[in-house]
């Protein structure tokens, strides 16, 4: 099997202070990876797991830029966002919680903003 990538969608309005954080248009996102890992990178920020340690995927809609751009924590539960833009992304749940990338908690989902949600979701199955 070969990577499978998925950038994010950048919305033009966030892109200079997502820039600054070091996230760049078609580089930065998600890839399967052709020996079974699950990667997102965000600038200088990744997560990295076993395509094994995945339990789901599902689109989500509507977030307010305040709640979405950037890395971000859930108020609610353990999960990290990956955010670039208000209007889509992608809740990949995991079985095992994933070592912190920011924060002091594994965490037990990602959220990433990738351009072609659908096929992500359909991607990880």
């Amino acid at each position: 099997m070969t990577d499978r990538f998925f950038p994010y969608r950048i919305d033009r309005r966030f892109q200079a202070p997502l820039w600054m954080l070091g996230v760049r248009d078609g580089v930065d996102g998600v890839t399967l990876t052709g020996d079974g890992r699950f990667r997102a990178t965000f600038g200088l920020l990744r997560l990295e797991t076993e395509l094994e340690n995945l339990s789901g995927a599902h689109v989500t809609t509507g977030y307010r830029w305040y709640k979405a751009i950037g890395p971000r924590l859930s108020f609610v539960d353990d999960g990290l966002t990956f955010g670039t833009n208000t209007d889509a992304g992608v809740c990949v749940h995991f079985d095992q919680r994933v070592r912190r990338v920011i924060g002091f908690r594994d965490h037990s989902a990602v959220t990433v903003t990738v351009a072609d949600c659908d096929g992500l979701v359909e991607a990880i199955g």
